[in-house]
């Protein structure tokens, strides 16, 4: 696929990114409302029982919030909602952010994300810092965190601060006894896979293919950089400016072992594809960082593999926007036509 020219000025990336990240993790009622039911594991230790009819709305969400800072001896009485996305993300007063999983349970990763912070702690990284106290903790059947807050707004960092955090994450040992996850790609389309069933048959069936034809790619790769630690979804919308105005590195959910290409594909792809970084903003980064993903002949497999990821992840929004956005993708990648026309969400 050759690379989508620059037509005229660019808005400035960090706007566009914020546009994307907001739409992919704000909470839309009035147009796709959350109908996530509220089950409580009876297996799990003190969980306190919400109705079983209950809904995961705003007010859901807040009766969970409070029951997390309970548990916590925390003050949650003033807690914002800022985010009802794949989690149920608060702040809270002294600078304090809590996460609740979306759907129950969430345990073992919630746990592992903790892990995973204070690691990166102990490293002096700057990332994602976990409150000082055992957790997660179990609320109603779900799993919550609690975070120390960085910023009140959302001011993304630049380019050249993005690249050189990826970089020094990548130096960074293999931590002994973490137990992290080896990124197994392919295991989570297949989790993915199962919204196939919304989607008209024809773009289900060549959604399949396609994943069968990433898959044989996948498999003859040659991997350049060497395997490690990695973010598993780095990209500028996931790194933060603190109050001092230094990077933060956020969104710990998919860190584990793998190669680290997958920390570069995605401001490729924004560049290449989808007109989200300028030429001078991507040259910025592959010089800071060292390496340029695209000029590696795997680079195609790593940005198809995104692509389908990201359909998929918003084929299983159950909303007429959404599975027209969803049929416009699926139609641009089977002709190799303009990503720039894709939505946020």
């Amino acid at each position: 696929m050759r690379r989508r020219q620059p037509q005229g000025p660019h808005p400035p990336a960090t706007s566009a990114l914020k546009q994307h990240r907001a739409g992919l993790l704000s909470a839309r009622p009035s147009r796709d409302p959350v109908t996530t039911r509220v089950v409580t594991d009876p297996g799990q230790q003190g969980g306190d029982k919400l109705s079983q009819a209950q809904i995961l709305t705003e007010k859901s969400a807040h009766e969970i919030a409070a029951v997390a800072c309970r548990k916590a001896g925390l003050d949650g009485a003033n807690a914002e909602l800022i985010r009802l996305g794949s989690n149920a993300v608060f702040r809270l007063g002294n600078r304090i952010i809590l996460r609740v999983s979306r759907d129950p349970g969430g345990f073992d990763e919630a746990e592992r994300q903790v892990r995973v912070a204070r690691w990166l702690a102990q490293e002096n990284y700057p990332a994602n810092r976990a409150l000082d106290l055992a957790q997660p903790i179990n609320a109603s059947g779900y799993a919550a965190t609690f975070w120390v807050s960085v910023s009140e707004k959302e001011e993304y960092a630049d380019i050249a601060q993005v690249a050189a955090l990826i970089r020094s994450l990548h130096q960074l040992p293999l931590p002994e006894n973490l137990h992290l996850p080896t990124k197994d790609p392919f295991g989570e389309l297949e989790e993915r896979m199962s919204v196939l069933g919304h989607l008209d048959s024809g773009d289900a069936n060549f959604i399949r293919c396609r994943v069968d034809e990433l898959k044989r790619s996948y498999g003859a790769l040659d991997f350049v950089l060497p395997v490690g630690v990695i973010h598993g979804d780095a990209n500028v919308g996931n790194v933060i400016l603190t109050r001092d105005g230094s990077p933060c590195l956020i969104d710990l959910d998919s860190f584990g072992i793998g190669h680290r290409e997958w920390d570069l594909v995605q401001t490729a792809l924004f560049y290449d594809r989808f007109g989200w970084h300028t030429a001078e903003e991507y040259r910025t980064f592959v010089d800071v960082y060292g390496f340029d993903i695209m000029k590696w002949s795997g680079y195609e497999t790593l940005a198809g593999y995104r692509e389908i990821s990201m359909t998929l992840w918003l084929a299983a929004k159950e909303s007429e926007e959404a599975f027209n956005e969803v049929r416009k993708r699926v139609k641009s990648i089977k002709t190799g036509g303009d990503r720039s026309t894709w939505a946020p969400f």
